[in-house]
């Protein structure tokens, strides 16, 4: 099962969780899970068509990842928005 660490408000919104467990095949796969599961993450992550917000970024294991990326059991999957600012 791989470990899903949210950040920022990502984090407040999934109702304080610092990491959930999650079973899934793809990065894709895993975000839809994480939105289903807490309702406070839906629409933050995926838009109304299913893809992934551009203001997200997810890390597999320290390493960018897009939605058809495939997991292993043991990843760590990194979900957190961007920073920006001026």
């Amino acid at each position: 099962m791989a470990i899903v660490r949210l950040r920022g408000q990502l984090e407040k919104l999934a109702g304080g969780e610092p990491e959930l467990p999650v079973e899934a095949g793809t990065v894709g796969e895993l975000l839809q899970q994480l939105e289903r599961e807490h309702s406070g993450l839906e629409g933050w992550i995926l838009d109304e068509r299913g893809v992934l917000r551009r203001h997200i970024n997810v890390f597999v294991n320290g390493e960018p990842a897009e939605p058809e990326t495939e997991l292993q059991g043991s990843d760590k999957i990194e979900i957190l928005p961007a920073i920006s600012g001026g």
